[in-house]
């Protein structure tokens, strides 16, 4: 694959079943076990990554515990500890930014890549799988990689071998490789969309692809998102991959769906503080500050509602408790919940906040708090981060 015509080369690097496979780093005795990563001890929530010994049983994610228990009763289910996975995370960022500044941070397991300057000098196909390997060997953990021209057949060509795949799609090689596949393998298609196309005949991306259907599809899913996949999948898309395209949406959360009906405001405030407690530990953990606080709230109707609010930047427990309070106390009006939730969103590193951007010029922050903070802290340190806030309402 050479770099001609000025054509970009593009990596999508993802990482093969990632919250598993770091799962298998910190307990070594998971290997080649049926486990999934949810909640332990329940049959409430949803799994959000499944071994590959589990994806054999018919086990994914987004699949409930309790239909996942019904495939695999003995299944294993390990609980998500979102520091280990965001350590792993960075280590394998931090390789591929040895080969690239324009390093595009997807999720927590992917990343797309701009290699077209090394590749000037070093084979692209070499330089992926040297990623690879060194990927494998210094962190532990195995990874596909897709190679084209666009971040569009990147990604499509990383899904094409599992695990530790590498697969190369140029523009010319769309009909070759593309077109035998599924719709259902069309990134961006929709879990709800996929199934009409296949139930009126569009099969494959050669179907979808096929002028003949044009109008059959469009009467479908809409001229918008057909010409948006028609022209996606022929390589006519962006190539431009943004270290900072995802740097000011990235956010936290947490919910929780009830085996009991919550019906008060000060159950909703007591639970809420909970999950606010663990959301803070994680931005400090990771050196965040967040300046979006929301909560989701959903009833015994399933009727579900999320607000937030906005303030200046801050990683401080009580200013963003209050925020809870404050819209709890404005949005709540004693309804029976199922579910409840906080998120913090418009997160930002702390290395991206000006230098004098800290603890002491964040509004309110007082020095009395922040000892505090250092106190509680340093206490869960020796004893655990349950220690202090135990479930028992005469905390409230």
């Amino acid at each position: 694959m050479s770099n001609q015509n000025n054509v970009k080369i593009i990596l999508h690097i993802d990482m093969n079943a990632f919250f598993c496979s770091v799962a298998c780093l910190r307990n070594p005795a998971l290997r080649g076990k049926v486990f999934a990563i949810g909640r332990e001890n329940s049959y409430r929530g949803v799994i959000s990554s499944a071994s590959y010994e589990a994806r054999a049983y018919g086990i994914h994610s987004a699949m409930s515990l309790k239909e996942a228990y019904s495939l695999v009763p003995d299944l294993i289910v390990v609980s998500l500890d979102y520091s280990y996975y965001t350590y792993y995370h960075h280590r394998f960022l931090e390789i591929i930014r040895q080969y690239s500044t324009l390093v595009e941070v997807a999720s927590i397991d992917e990343a797309y890549v701009d290699i077209t300057e090394i590749s000037k000098v070093r084979h692209p196909l070499v330089v992926a799988k040297e990623i690879q390997k060194r990927i494998l060997k210094e962190v532990g953990l195995s990874c596909s990689i897709g190679i084209a021209p666009t971040l569009f057949l990147a990604k499509m060509a990383s899904d094409m071998k599992k695990p530790l795949g590498i697969t190369v799609v140029r523009k010319r090689d769309v009909e070759d490789k593309l077109y035998p596949l599924s719709v259902a393998d069309i990134y961006g298609i929709g879990k709800k969309t996929y199934p009409i196309l296949i139930d009126h005949g569009i099969k494959t991306i050669a179907d979808f692809m096929n002028p003949q259907h044009k109008e059959k599809i469009i009467e479908l899913i809409g001229d918008t998102s057909y010409s948006y996949v028609y022209h996606h999948v022929l390589g006519n898309s962006s190539n431009v991959v943004d270290p900072n395209r995802r740097s000011e949406s990235e956010s936290i959360s947490t919910s929780q769906t009830f085996d009991r009906i919550i019906n008060s405001q000060i159950e909703v405030l007591y639970e809420l503080r909970k999950m606010t407690r663990e959301m803070v530990q994680k931005l400090k953990k990771d050196h965040y500050y967040t300046k979006t606080i929301s909560i989701t709230l959903r009833n015994t109707d399933f009727k579900t509602i999320t607000r937030s609010k906005s303030i200046d930047y801050t990683d401080d427990f009580d200013i963003i408790y209050d925020i809870v309070v404050d819209l709890v106390e404005e949005h709540y009006h004693d309804e029976s919940l199922r579910l409840l939730g906080v998120g913090l969103s418009n997160l930002k590193h702390q290395h991206a906040l000006p230098k004098e951007y800290n603890l002491f010029t964040i509004p309110y922050a007082s020095e009395k708090q922040l000892a505090i903070d250092h106190i509680i802290e340093e206490y869960q340190k020796k004893y655990g981060e349950n220690a202090l806030f135990q479930k028992k309402k005469k905390n409230l």
